[in-house]
């Protein structure tokens, strides 16, 4: 193959994998494969931003991670439960805060006895485990030597979070929906749709047709035992995206309205998101020859 040859069928491929997509938003084959696989790289659409200490406080999880650390460091070392959970006196204190509201504790559903009866407060403990913020070693939970560095550092302990959030932590944890991935694989093309559409209340099927469309391979493992399959993925997904994620993490605003078994959830992005997260538009590439 001549170099004149190799340099068209380069110059094409990079034309084709540079294309606006209609379902990927206007972004390109390329630039969606950087936000499944390099979310956070500086060829991602995504970028993080450094805003100043105090708006991290507008971050649900964050606080109440920031809390539970500054407790640990006071008390040195923090004994566990028989199981490796945190005890029922710190697990109150931590939902008495009000960081994270969780209807079914707040409805009396459920009561809050342990660790294991609050979402938010096992996912923060569970979160700061996996980012290596802390440890536990012979029945007692304390902080590492990042740790305590990362609790005077607001950025980096907001950064820990997400980053353990979104690329190590299981979102089908705590659900028993078929595909694990779904949700978290291409989180970062829901940050794009928050960010395109988010100023205006919409529907979470609005966004979860959308993300399904993006990702139809979803479609094809599935067998739901009720709904569509479009309905079911899409509610698999407004789960873990919206509550169990981004509502924790202060970035939307998340509003149920109706009846249980007829309840819309009404996702708008917040203050927080436009001030964290700044999305990079489609980037045209290739060169004329």
């Amino acid at each position: 193959m001549d170099d004149e040859l190799k340099h068209y069928i380069n110059q094409y491929m990079q034309e084709q994998n540079s294309r606006s997509i209609a379902g990927f938003e206007g972004y390109s084959p390329e630039e969606m494969h950087q936000l499944v696989y390099n979310p956070y790289s500086a060829a991602s659409p995504l970028q993080v931003l450094q805003p100043a200490e105090v708006v991290y406080e507008q971050c649900p999880i964050y606080r109440m991670a920031h809390y539970l650390l500054t407790y640990i460091q006071t008390s040195g070392e923090v004994k566990l439960t028989a199981k490796g959970y945190l005890p029922v006196k710190l697990v109150k204190e931590l939902y008495d805060q009000g960081f994270i509201e969780e209807e079914h504790i707040s409805l009396g559903i459920t009561k809050l006895y342990k660790e294991q009866d609050s979402l938010s407060i096992n996912l923060t403990r569970n979160l700061l485990h996996l980012a290596g913020i802390t440890k536990k070693r012979k029945g007692q939970l304390s902080l590492t030597a990042s740790g305590i560095q990362i609790l005077q550092k607001p950025h980096k302990l907001f950064e820990s979070l997400l980053k353990t959030m979104t690329l190590r932590f299981n979102w089908g944890y705590y659900d028993a929906y078929e595909n694990e991935y779904l949700g978290q694989t291409g989180f970062g093309f829901t940050f794009i749709l928050i960010a395109k559409y988010g100023s205006t209340k919409r529907t979470d099927d609005f966004y979860g047709e959308k993300y399904i469309n993006a990702f139809p391979e979803f479609t094809e493992t599935i067998v739901p035992q009720y709904r569509s399959i479009i309905e079911y993925l899409a509610h698999c997904y407004s789960i873990r995206t919206f509550e169990r994620f981004m509502e924790y993490f202060g970035l939307i605003k998340l509003t149920k309205e109706g009846m249980r078994m007829e309840r819309k959830h009404y996702i708008q992005k917040t203050e927080f998101f436009d001030q964290i997260i700044q999305i990079r538009p489609h980037q045209k590439t290739g060169s004329k020859g």
